[in-house]
């Protein structure tokens, strides 16, 4: 179920994971090409013991503590004092590699320090990384003859740069979208439900649970300009009964009458029909699709389904409803306001005869239809 719900979602916001999608790659495609290349070049630097002429006692010192000078070493080297003896050997200032950054580490497991310098032309980078490489040698052999520095690789030239990668980035950038525009559509639908929730508490009645009168004339207006040539009837469902007491009663047990009117109405009613608050003590129903003729054995079954008293145990009370219905039949064209009249006219009527508490107009032939209409 919850699986339908998702495709469902995806089915009306696929636009918006297309659009973020196609936004997200255009963006990075432009960066890609909009931005400076960076190329990376590599030096790598081996840690050894002093030369085996030595004294072996102190040869065994040396390999008993290379593993503690590594990260001095690679201090060493990424050291401002380095960097200066590596721009006077290059003979260039600050200023000439200022686009360009190094970083020495100690790779796990070995004796090997790795140097790597990243800048927009790979040769100077080369020569970077290998100026500091002879100065950092240069500098511990000064300073420490028990342990050697020597390069294992010096840096070359790269010719592919390492950033930007068009390919890998709109890779990426396609992945994000997709993720994106899934948050988007995911959260819009969210917003959409909520939104819609609240449209439709504004719309029904706090008591019933039904629509409003004012959102229920809305909807007739709405079905009546969509298909001014179908057929359908209204009816106003009026519950006399409770006219002398719907100002005096507990507002408890007139809600549990109300409901237990609204339950009366959608169990005689259909799934398309649409039912309304029409005023405190009546509501209002619309059959599309429906007949004069048809309407009125609706209403009759309503009518007889709430002849039945309402019995308040808790309150102990039993209430009569007492319950009138006037309807209208829709033709010729008659606007909406027209129509409510002729169920409010007929409701009249219904209200003067007890004996015939059900009367529907029909505009075929006007005239009030009696509950014996069939009979006629």
């Amino acid at each position: 179920m919850e699986l339908n719900i998702y495709l469902q979602m995806l089915r009306r916001g696929w636009w918006m994971v297309a659009l973020t999608t196609l936004t997200a790659l255009t963006a990075s495609l432009g960066a890609s090409f909009l931005v400076t290349p960076q190329y990376e070049v590599v030096a790598r630097f081996i840690i050894t013991p002093g030369a085996i002429e030595a004294n072996p006692n102190t040869v065994l010192q040396g390999l008993n503590t290379i593993s503690s000078v590594m990260e001095t070493y690679a201090e060493v080297m990424n050291s401002s004092r380095i960097y200066k003896d590596a721009l006077s050997f290059l003979q260039l200032q600050p200023g000439d590699l200022k686009d360009y950054a190094y970083e020495s580490v100690v790779l796990p497991s070995s004796s090997i320090l790795e140097l790597t310098v990243t800048g927009p032309d790979p040769l100077q980078a080369a020569n970077m990384a290998n100026a500091i490489g002879y100065q950092t040698i240069d500098f511990t052999r000064r300073l420490n003859q028990v342990i050697n520095l020597d390069f294992l690789d010096l840096a070359e030239p790269s010719t592919i740069p390492s950033s930007p990668q068009p390919l890998r980035n709109a890779a990426l950038a396609a992945i994000l979208g997709i993720i994106g525009g899934l948050v988007v559509v995911f959260v819009r639908e969210q917003f959409r439900a909520s939104l819609e929730t609240f449209r439709q508490r504004v719309n029904l009645d706090n008591e019933t649970g039904v629509y409003t009168k004012k959102y229920f004339s809305r909807l007739v207006e709405d079905e009546l300009a969509r298909h001014p040539e179908d057929v359908l009837s209204i009816g106003i469902v009026e519950l006399n009964g409770l006219r002398d007491i719907v100002d005096t009663f507990p507002i408890a047990a007139l809600q549990r009458i109300l409901q237990r009117v609204t339950e009366s109405l959608r169990k005689e009613l259909r799934g398309n029909d649409i039912i309304g608050r029409w005023n405190g003590i009546s509501f209002i129903v619309m059959l599309p699709n429906t007949p004069g003729a048809a309407a009125n054995r609706i209403f009759e079954r309503i009518f007889q389904a709430l002849l039945e008293p309402v019995n308040l145990d808790q309150f102990n009370l039993m209430v009569n409803l007492g319950s009138h219905i006037g309807g209208a039949e829709y033709g010729n064209q008659i606007t909406s306001q027209e129509l409510f009249e002729k169920a409010s006219n007929a409701l009249e009527q219904a209200r003067r005869d007890n004996d015939v508490p059900v009367y529907i107009w029909e505009m075929k032939s006007p005239f009030w239809a009696q509950k014996n209409l069939d009979n006629l």
